[in-house]
């Protein structure tokens, strides 16, 4: 099955329009990840999206260098991305984590590199809700732009294609875009018929930016400390079960369906052939009608899933204050 391609306005690239994550770490080994990414490729996935804080590039390195030796697929079919972990944000440390992750995943470059928070507040892994890292601070533009900066010089050594952003709002972003010499070409961001924040979808589209959809099925394998009473289920929804039964498919496609439609470039995650070959399909084929998209439209209940406790700051109220919901950056 061939994967559909989107077209990225800053470079006219073509990206291809759905992806698979390989967020399991909390909860999935590294090889069982990697041997999903090999599943993925032979399926006719060409979006891999990875991170340095996931842990596991080394061993999807490894399977990369496989498919391109057995020729199962050349490395420029191939789109694939990584993050800058908070503790990285220093521009020294910046610049020799993207180079780690490029030895890690054995590129010569990337198509992609995202900054993964605004913030350089650091969690242990597998922490509590509750934890706090004495050195969190609130948004700082001048530090972001420091970290930027080393982005751009790793796009001037051609040593990534693209750069942009990742859980970033609209007051963060028209600051990038006023100082950036190079602009963010995609923002990645929590995206599902539950959460569906069209303000910030029209502004990153508005201004050439591509939304990269995660948690895109309402994320049912998050961890616990992301999890709270008032959450709800995607999948449990009438009209997207209803929809589900109407396609012949499970709820999870016709989310993903739903994210096609609306442009977005989900990066669904799963380890299971059977599930990486349905994301694949709903996102290839059997598109919904406008009317069925516009029934999902109707059910936004703005239930963000990742909240991003563990980020906070001493003197922080709760965690709406890392998303300016005033339309104005907390500080």
């Amino acid at each position: 099955m061939h994967t559909p391609y989107i077209t990225v306005p800053q470079t006219k690239a073509k990206m291809p329009a759905i992806g698979l994550g390989t967020f399991g770490s909390d909860h999935v080994e590294p090889q069982s990840i990697a041997k999903a990414v090999r599943m993925a490729v032979e399926m006719g996935y060409r979006h891999i999206d990875c991170a340095s804080v996931y842990g596991n590039e080394k061993q999807i390195g490894e399977v990369l260098a496989q498919l391109f030796a057995e020729r199962v697929v050349k490395r420029e079919e191939l789109w694939i991305t990584s993050k800058l972990w908070n503790d990285k944000h220093e521009p020294a440390d910046a610049r020799a984590s993207f180079l780690q992750s490029l030895a890690d995943l054995q590129l010569e470059y990337l198509d992609l590199y995202l900054i993964h928070w605004p913030f350089p507040n650091y969690h242990p892994p597998k922490c509590s809700v509750d934890s706090r890292s004495p050195n969190a601070i609130p948004y700082d533009h001048d530090k972001y732009m420091a970290t930027w900066r080393v982005l751009e010089s790793l796009v001037d050594e051609g040593l990534v294609r693209h750069i942009g952003s990742s859980n970033m709002t609209i007051p963060k972003l028209e600051l990038l875009l006023r100082d950036a010499r190079i602009t963010p070409a995609c923002n990645e961001l929590e995206l599902h018929p539950h959460f569906q924040q069209p303000e910030l979808v029209s502004f990153c589209t508005g201004h050439g930016i591509v939304p990269i959809g995660y948690s895109p099925l309402g994320s049912p394998g998050r961890p616990e400390r992301d999890r709270t009473e008032d959450d709800s289920v995607d999948m449990e929804d009438p009209v997207i079960v209803e929809l589900a039964k109407k396609h012949h498919v499970h709820p999870a496609s016709i989310c993903l369906k739903w994210a096609a439609a609306n442009g977005h470039v989900p990066i669904p995650f799963s380890t299971k052939e059977r599930n990486i070959r349905a994301n694949l399909e709903a996102v290839a084929t059997d598109p919904l009608n406008a009317e069925e998209k516009a029934a999902i439209d109707a059910i936004d209940r703005n239930c963000r899933l990742i909240k991003g406790h563990v980020f906070l700051w001493e003197g922080a109220n709760d965690w709406h204050d890392l998303w300016d919901e005033d339309g104005t950056i907390t500080k």
